[in-house]
């Protein structure tokens, strides 16, 4: 069954618009399936156990049946990198038209998280806040910065703060040292833990961060959510359209959704396979099938596809295979 994968295999090297946690291009694997297309784009430094869950969700979304929707629109928030210039942050706001939640990468240097904070809510106003730290911070930072922040804005302003410290010991530490109302969720530590149903995330996180491939597909997604019996924002991971397509598909087939979701990250890359339109804050549901010119005109080169390929294998061979024989799937 792989075999057909591999020999199909479509790479593409896609430029990103501003440099967004260091990358400045994203290579993706594109896999054509018989029920449609779906994406294999682990970051390059992830070794293949790592990388089991991404190529799960890009099978699963090239080969498997779709479960029905409740909902054919999904609002998005707006993604501002670790950016510094009004210039700069005004003009990839503007990439998010009828956006009314603005997530903004933080963690780095206390007074330019707060500096960028201030630009963000002067050029959208009426726009909630919701901060991404990826767990860098310790829980006496994270404080420092929760209090610093309370100092110069009310509340009602902030939705969450995402991942703020690495470890559910240190979210919990910090859970029960907050003297205000901060909502905490958690994505690097649900999505990089050894199993995502052997945590306890009580008094640790109170919102699911759900990103369709690094958890391992829509059925495992949803199964993690009910496990945890939380509220779920669903993100994407800087994927082409199709692996942002297969994120809202997620978001659409969530029985409850009461957040609006980081898929519009589309907007990051300056080329990209397929078109999500943003339309008055919200995406479409939908199948995207890559455009062929698209994937011509950014084709990755004969040695990076093979790398690709031999990425694809090695992660089939380290356990990928055998989640898929016990799913019961065929193509």
């Amino acid at each position: 069954m792989i075999d057909y994968i591999i020999n199909n295999l479509r790479v593409v090297n896609l430029p990103t618009k501003t440099d967004f946690r260091g990358i400045s291009h994203r290579e993706v694997a594109l896999i054509e399936g018989s029920n449609g297309w779906g994406e294999f784009s682990p970051f390059v430094e992830y070794d293949e156990f790592e990388c089991i869950p991404w190529l799960v969700s890009g099978i699963e979304a090239a080969t498997q049946k779709k479960p029905p929707v409740y909902r054919k629109l999904i609002p998005i928030n707006a993604t501002l990198p670790a950016l510094n210039s009004r210039d700069e942050i005004a003009k990839v706001l503007s990439w998010y038209p009828g956006a009314q939640v603005i997530k903004i990468k933080v963690g780095s240097d206390l007074t330019a998280d707060l500096a960028r904070i201030a630009i963000a809510h002067e050029i959208s106003p009426n726009a909630k806040l919701r901060l991404d730290v990826n767990g860098n911070w310790n829980v006496e930072e994270a404080l420092e910065f929760i209090y610093a922040f309370f100092d110069e804005w009310d509340e009602e302003l902030l939705e969450y703060i995402e991942q703020p410290c690495r470890s559910l010991d240190e979210l919990r530490e910090l859970k029960a040292a907050l003297m205000v109302p901060v909502l905490i969720a958690g994505d690097e530590v649900i999505r990089k833990a050894e199993d995502p149903f052997d945590l306890d995330l009580e008094d640790a996180v109170d919102i699911l961060m759900l990103k369709v491939a690094p958890l391992g597909g829509i059925e495992r997604s949803l199964a993690i959510a009910k496990h945890h019996g939380l509220p779920a924002v669903v993100s994407s991971a800087l994927d082409s359209a199709v692996g942002v397509g297969y994120g809202i598909r997620l978001a659409a087939v969530l029985p409850q959704l009461d957040y609006a979701c980081g898929l519009a990250t589309g907007q990051l890359l300056a080329a990209d396979v397929a078109n999500l339109p943003i339309e008055n804050g919200f995406v479409k549901v939908g199948d995207v099938t890559p455009s062929e010119v698209s994937m011509i005109e950014h084709e990755a080169s004969t040695e990076r596809t093979q790398w690709w390929k031999e990425r694809v294998a090695k992660t089939w061979r380290a356990g990928a295979s055998e989640i898929i024989t016990e799913m019961g799937w065929h193509w």
